[in-house]
């Protein structure tokens, strides 16, 4: 039974070939590409509606240098919050319950934003280690809490998009099974169970667009400290 029960988050194969890398690439499919007509449909509009609201909600804390990441951050969004959805439809798999693919997406973005602020203030961003007017027997080890706190970031932010994922996916499967093992011996809990279900699956809907935003704003977090 355990087995089975986290079987659903082995990357699924064929004649060997592990298929995670299609399961990456659906959510691009799902998107409209631009036009050039004057006039848009509902999707189109309603996806441009939803980059325009976003990039302002994220961008407007953020200096100008920080502006020329709108793109790639919001092809983050877009990108994990297709997966994160897709993942919750029945015989599909969900790429982000993997912890490797979530901290190659937090490492090398949390990177480039250390290396941004390295580059561009360097000593505003060494003075984030030790605060002005900090004790001199607390320097060492205000040193050392602050670079453990910064060489900790990416790894919070893969576990807490892996944690939340998983964590929901396996509580889905043990309703979904007790309901189906219930309808043969009490059809009024098994009515109970399944309503609980729904309950869960929309709070996953929401849990699985939270997430999304949350990961994309934490690094525009990291961005503004470094810009």
């Amino acid at each position: 039974m355990v087995t089975n029960l986290f079987n659903q988050f082995a990357s699924p194969t064929s004649f060997g070939i592990p298929l995670i890398l299609i399961a990456m690439l659906i959510p691009w499919m799902l998107f409209p590409t631009p036009s050039k007509q004057w006039l848009f449909n509902r999707i189109t509009s309603s996806q441009s509606l939803f980059l325009k609201t976003f990039t302002k909600q994220i961008f407007l804390p953020l200096n100008t240098p920080g502006h020329k990441w709108a793109f790639i951050l919001s092809s983050l969004m877009l990108f994990i919050l297709g997966m994160n959805l897709l993942g919750l439809l029945p015989y599909t798999f969900t790429p982000t319950t993997q912890l490797s693919m979530n901290l190659g997406l937090a490492v090398p973005f949390w990177l480039a934003t250390v290396l941004i602020g390295l580059r561009n203030q360097m000593t505003a961003s060494f003075a984030h280690f030790l605060p002005e007017g900090t004790p001199t027997p607390l320097i060492p080890i205000l040193i050392l809490i602050e670079t453990i706190s910064l060489f900790i970031r990416p790894l919070a932010l893969g576990v807490r998009l892996t944690a939340n994922l998983t964590a929901g996916h396996l509580l889905m499967h043990l309703i979904s099974m007790t309901t189906s093992v219930m309808m043969s011996t009490s059809i009024v809990i098994a009515i109970l169970t399944f309503l609980t279900l729904l309950l869960l699956t929309l709070l996953e809907l929401a849990v699985a667009m939270i997430q999304a935003y949350v990961f994309v704003l934490l690094l525009s977090l990291y961005l503004q400290e470094n810009t």
